[in-house]
């Protein structure tokens, strides 16, 4: 039963965090009181999706580097460049705004791309370890991301965010990596599909609750919140497209290159929203919550995209062949 429902989950990722968002502003006044769940549902989903990670992952990303460095250096420096480049020109002198546009795109990768570049028929193995690599460094990079480009325009709780990230993400992910070395990946294939549901439901829960808090700021749909939203599909579009982009032009294979794309896409959105609610004003929560509704469609858009291209090659192949 509960491997039908998560397949059922996974067909409907596309619609559960616009869904989620909605729900959110609509039952504002019975969800803003839960906020104190969030961090510990948050753990609880980076648990669950980093059952499937193992210190292998690990192994193979020091001893191969090159596809990693890419995608960290696409992750951490050149989106949230293009994030300041843009959010400056459509935002001038709007810093909160701008610094959420940052912090959408600094956060660590999404664990979601790991589903995505396996229907996909990407590299798993470069996708785990872009994953584990990125969430084991989050603490650190984030926080000094955010200085780097924002500098002392927004007050930020560094230490807070560091400890928000290693309870979030980097604590349960080595709980969850510790529980498959010593179980010898039984714990994958046991305990996994059981969990997999429950995460994302938790994830369509924690997407609620954010919604709630940043309510007011959704609620009144004004041209700021348009093209805000307008701002950040056109940013997260870019993250998949310069990925993409940049595999192609350092001759990776067609299975790197898928995983670049979704990892380079894709963030851990629901932390951001945490963090950007915790520990920052309203304002630099609202692009990140908005990120919400367009991420899972974009990454369907992209998987179409890469399946008609590489489908097109293959054929191309063979006739030549």
């Amino acid at each position: 039963m509960l491997l039908k429902l998560n397949k059922q989950l996974e067909k409907r990722m596309p619609l559960i965090t616009p869904t989620s968002v909605v729900l959110g502003v609509l039952l504002t006044t019975y969800l803003s009181p839960l906020s104190f769940l969030v961090p510990w549902i948050f753990a609880f989903i980076t648990f669950s999706g980093a059952l499937s990670s193992n210190f292998k992952s690990l192994q193979r990303a020091i001893m191969h580097p090159f596809p990693i460095l890419i995608a960290l250096v696409t992750l951490h420096l050149i989106m949230p460049a293009w994030a300041w480049m843009v959010g400056n020109l459509t935002f001038p002198g709007d810093s909160l705004t701008v610094t959420g546009l940052i912090l959408a795109v600094v956060i660590p990768t999404g664990i979601t791309s790991f589903i995505w570049v396996s229907m996909k028929s990407g590299n798993i193995a470069l996708t785990l370890s872009i994953i584990l690599v990125d969430t084991l460094i989050s603490p650190f990079v984030v926080p000094y991301s955010l200085t780097l480009f924002v500098g002392s325009n927004v007050d930020m709780d560094i230490l807070n965010i560091i400890k928000g990230l290693l309870f979030m993400v980097v604590l349960p992910s080595i709980l969850g990596m510790l529980l498959n070395h010593v179980t010898k990946g039984n714990v994958t294939s046991k305990i996994g599909p059981s969990l997999a549901p429950f995460s994302k439901i938790g994830l369509g829960i924690v997407v609620m609750i954010n919604s709630a808090e940043v309510a007011p700021y959704l609620q009144n749909v004004n041209w700021k919140l348009v093209e805000t939203g307008a701002v950040v599909f056109f940013i997260a579009f870019c993250g998949y497209l310069f990925s993409w982009g940049i595999g192609h032009l350092m001759k990776l294979g067609k299975e790197e290159i898928i995983a670049l794309v979704f990892t380079g896409g894709m963030r851990n959105i629901s932390a951001g929203a945490v963090i950007a609610v915790t520990f920052f004003p309203a304002e630099v929560a609202v692009p990140v919550v908005v990120g919400m509704l367009f991420q899972q469609v974009l990454a369907s858009i992209y998987g179409y995209m890469i399946q008609r291209t590489y489908s097109i090659e293959t054929l191309q192949q063979k006739h030549t062949a």
